[in-house]
């Protein structure tokens, strides 16, 4: 079975039912979006800023999709990009790109001009489908980006150098296309994170995608009752692949554009929702809402919320804790994965496990896992070594990148990258990144180990460890240490909070500032280690 599958099912059992709801409460404070554009879709009208759609107007749109890049020369195969924000327009077409043959390769929105284009050739995308928000970036290298490819744009006022999606959908067939496919036929190409360097695409067969929906939908249990809560973006193998669970379930998703914790929970309250996918931020933004009383859990219906799930790095036990403190009642689960896994759950901690929080937890459905040292032997149980993750969701190559894929594929195992270990119980442990581990006087050091003990300080807010040169260390420990607003923290009164741990792992700088973060939560370390060079490296006394 394939993906597309799934929805054609869907729409046939459940054609009436909703499949996806859009919500813009940060476009309604800001009163930039106008009835015509709301207009593209049913929208509710007593509402502008909530869309919906139905499981048979999301298989239709689709399929009306599919037949016009057929009709304008796309073949299985081929390899159509899209780069737009989060929308109800976004999955009805990857899913028409699927239901062609062709290969859906999603970029990420925060891309530049350059990085478009680079990735539309490394890729070799025979199309591009985008929306009013990156004509400018296409134009920056328009001549070169349309140069045998169809550029598509998604929108008003189509631009002279596109063609308009709706000008061409318009008299399309709603009937899906007579193409045959199968798990084993390549699907989709992702894109690294970019955060470890250069993204690298990463090529995945259809066999990959329906891995990762049954996945979710099993080990979340997600039910025809379920609501799920679609909050990162969908370019990422992260959202895309958790919603997929209400994709096998038949049940609704809503689209939330915006991040501040009255946007959440008024989101989860009014849409009902039961399953919510949070990045560490949005929880800590959250509770430190909740802690200071801008935010009051009764003004809020969320008798419903069942699971709240975290993924895409490291959770710290004392935020799920405190978690604890304010939903109690809340199942919750932990998801470790990489876009060379199809995203997450390859590891999952497992809504059953909540006693290990801190672990990333145990093999997936239908993954298996090992820890290697550096010769490839697997090393014994409480040793760090390389985490290795085998399973029917593992790319096929890097594409165009056969160096690259032979040091991270070796029988069939992918090698992640990542430094972990493995308790009495079986449950793994992330310790770190392998390139972020800082040695230091000849001691391993895990920034991840170091982060967990600061964030334990009431006025962290957030923090990442780096390794900077050391003349006489080699490397040292350096932690940039984000406030929690309204409070104030000394660099002495962090240095003697850090005497609780042993002194070869407290860091030897301090630094108080923000900490950057992608669009998929994950602190940016080599801007970190840019930015805080040696030379420009200078102690601050306080922050508040």
């Amino acid at each position: 079975m394939v993906v597309t599958e799934l929805l054609e099912r869907n729409a046939k059992l459940y054609g009436n039912e909703i499949a996806l709801v859009e919500l813009n409460p940060e476009e309604k404070d800001n009163r930039r979006v106008t009835w015509k554009e709301f207009n593209l879709i049913e929208s509710d009208k007593t509402d502008p800023y909530r869309r919906e759609i139905t499981w048979s107007v999301f298989d239709e749109k689709a399929n009306r999709f599919a037949n016009m890049l057929i009709s304008r020369g796309i073949k299985k195969g081929d390899k159509v990009a899209i780069i737009m924000y989060n929308c109800l327009e976004w999955l009805p077409i990857y899913f028409g790109i699927l239901k062609t043959g062709a290969i859906a390769v999603p970029f990420n929105f925060r891309y530049d001009a350059d990085e478009i284009l680079y990735c539309a050739e490394l890729a070799e995308v025979d199309a591009i489908v985008f929306s009013s928000s990156f004509i400018g970036r296409i134009e920056q290298n328009v001549e070169k980006l349309r140069k045998g490819r169809l550029l598509i744009y998604y929108g008003d006022g189509c631009p002279s150098f596109a063609e308009s999606y709706r000008e061409l959908v318009a008299d399309c067939s709603s009937q899906a296309p007579d193409i045959k496919i199968t798990e084993e036929d390549d699907g989709a190409i992702y894109f690294s994170s970019g955060t470890t360097g250069f993204p690298k695409a990463i090529l995945h067969k259809h066999l990959s995608l329906i891995q990762a929906a049954e996945m979710e939908q099993k080990h979340h249990e997600t039910g025809r009752n379920d609501v799920f809560l679609c909050i990162p973006p969908l370019y990422h193998t992260g959202a895309k692949f958790h919603w997929m669970g209400s994709l096998v379930a038949g049940s609704k998703a809503v689209l939330l554009k915006g991040t501040k914790p009255e946007i959440i929970l008024d989101a989860i309250s009014k849409e009902k929702c039961t399953i919510v996918w949070l990045l560490v931020p949005w929880a800590q933004d959250i509770l430190d809402s909740l802690d200071n009383c801008s935010l009051k859990l009764k003004d809020y219906e969320l008798s419903q919320w069942r699971l709240m799930h975290i993924g895409a790095q490291p959770v710290p036990p004392s935020l799920i804790k405190r978690w604890k403190e304010y939903f109690p009642n809340h199942q919750y689960d932990t998801n470790y994965g990489l876009s060379e896994s199809t995203g997450p759950g390859c590891v999952h901690l497992g809504m059953e496990n909540i006693h290990k929080v801190g672990a990333i937890g145990v093999p997936g459905y239908r993954w298996e896992c090992k820890i290697v040292d550096e010769h490839d032997n697997v090393v014994k149980r409480g040793d760090v070594g390389e985490l290795c993750v085998k399973g029917p969701g593992v790319m096929t190559c890097y594409y165009r990148n056969e160096e690259a894929t032979k040091e991270c594929l070796k029988d069939g195992w992918l090698y992640t990258g990542d430094m972990a270990m493995q308790d009495e119980d079986g449950f793994y442990f992330l310790v770190d990144r392998k390139k972020d581990v800082i040695v230091s006087g000849g001691e391993n050091l895990y920034p991840v180990q170091i982060e967990d003990f600061i964030r334990k300080n009431g006025k962290v807010k957030d923090v990442a460890v780096i390794g900077l040169a050391d003349r006489r260390l080699g490397e040292k420990a350096v932690a940039i240490i984000e406030v929690k607003d309204g409070m104030s923290l000394s660099l002495e009164e962090i240095t003697e909070f850090c005497e609780g741990m042993p002194r070869y792992k407290r860091p030897k700088e301090f630094i108080f500032a923000e900490i950057p973060r992608n669009a998929t939560g994950k602190i940016e370390k080599p801007k970190l280690r840019k930015m805080y060079g040696a030379d420009k490296l200078v102690e601050q006394e306080n922050r508040g």
